[in-house]
């Protein structure tokens, strides 16, 4: 296990954004692209109002560029179905998507989100769907049968301050992915301050790493739609006090909607390495938290050499899981490191002594009292450091 998950960050990422002094926007992006379109880093660019790349262009961003994204309207960029989105930053020049707000002024929903629509699978009847959101029809078809296909390339990117809401019930996430195929390349994202999801996947299948949530409203990484795909290097860092109502978790997992039925493709499956899912809490406030995981509707999830710490549990099973053999056979949490408040597993299976044969051979900690018990200085707001404390030997391992 890699005892150091941030070292990766370094260079690129900032969890006090709401200080930084972002100069101010000099131009205008269109919404309407239906050409190739090129960003420069020598501009500040306003996004305002939902911009879509449509015709099957290339909308490429420069890396250093900073888009600055309207608060006052409906303001997202929607990659629809067939055209691209190239955004390469490097780890010293970022790409940067921020609220417009002045410092200390800016707030979880400011704008909407990053859409991209793809041509991959989903687990759907009718083999296609239309994206979440207040969008122009349309722009908003997603879903195919191409599961090949390459939609984006995003690298050393943040997303900061988006989630606005559509309706009382409805936010935006930080970045939406529909049915985005193997050729699709995103690593090193950072999206904080999200009003609702931070990463939500709908379908497709292709593998992503680097990935940081911080501060979300409601889930960190969502996936439904039979997403198929592995994760690595994903840190999720929660605040007790900030959740939606519906609950909110590291990692939730639907095998497909409910809402839309089932096909006979496959159910979503996930496979996550070298995860760090942190909640903030201390042994008083932990009652705001509910479990790391939440697993519905017959998903499929792997954990490897993983730390999870701060829930009040570390998984939550819906009733589509029938049997503990179908619990087994669905979900694993190998080689980490686990700390949490209650009773680690929770399922409505009896007896309940079993479910916690699920995380059999971990390592585990006692006395919780707050995170920094199992890291080096996880409360710090501009520097954050999650090394283990100690070494693997010093955990109990849970039999």
């Amino acid at each position: 296990m890699n005892d150091n998950p941030m070292r990766w960050t370094k260079g690129w990422t900032n969890f006090d954004p709401n200080h930084e002094a972002y100069p101010e926007p000099d131009s205008d992006i269109p919404n309407i692209i239906n050409k190739d379109t090129y960003l420069s880093n020598d501009l500040v660019y306003l996004l305002s109002g939902n911009t879509y790349v449509t015709n099957g262009a290339t909308l490429t961003i420069q890396e250093g560029t900073i888009i600055r994204c309207d608060n006052e309207t409906s303001t997202s960029l929607v990659i629809t179905k067939g055209s691209q989105l190239i955004a390469t930053g490097l780890k010293g020049q970022p790409i940067v998507f921020t609220s417009n707000k002045s410092p200390k002024a800016r707030k979880s929903g400011d704008w909407g989100g990053i859409v991209i629509a793809g041509s991959g699978t989903i687990n759907s009847p009718s083999e296609s769907g239309i994206i979440e959101g207040d969008f122009l029809p349309h722009y908003s078809l997603y879903g195919g049968n191409d599961d090949q296909e390459m939609t984006a390339i995003m690298t050393y990117v943040r997303i900061e301050y988006a989630g606005k809401k559509i309706n009382q019930s409805k936010e935006l996430n930080g970045l939406s992915l529909y049915g985005l195929g193997k050729k699709s390349i995103l690593n090193n994202i950072m999206i904080s301050h999200s009003a609702d999801d931070s990463f939500e996947f709908f379908g497709g299948t292709f593998n992503i790493n680097n990935l940081i949530s911080y501060k979300a409203k409601d889930d960190d990484y969502d996936f439904t739609l039979g997403y198929r795909g592995e994760l690595y290097n994903i840190v999720a860092i929660r605040h007790p006090y900030i959740s939606d109502v519906s609950g909110s978790y590291a990692i939730e997992i639907d095998g497909y909607d409910k809402k839309l039925g089932m096909t006979s493709k496959k159910l979503s499956y996930v496979k996550i390495s070298q995860a760090t899912l942190i909640n903030l809490s201390d042994n008083i406030n932990y009652q705001h938290t509910t479990a790391a995981i939440s697993s519905k509707n017959l998903a499929q999830l792997n954990f490897l050499d993983s730390k999870i710490s701060g829930f009040a549990n570390v998984v939550k099973f819906d009733n589509s899981y029938r049997s503990f053999t179908e619990l087994a056979n669905s979900f694993s949490l190998e080689n980490s490191i686990f700390n949490v408040h209650d009773a680690n597993v929770l399922t409505n299976l009896e007896p309940k002594s079993e479910a916690q044969k699920l995380l059999k051979y971990n390592m585990f900690t006692t006395q919780f009292r707050n995170v920094s018990d199992l890291f080096e200085k996880p409360l710090d707001n501009k520097n954050p450091e999650f090394t283990l404390k100690q070494s693997r030997d010093s955990y109990t391992v849970m039999q």
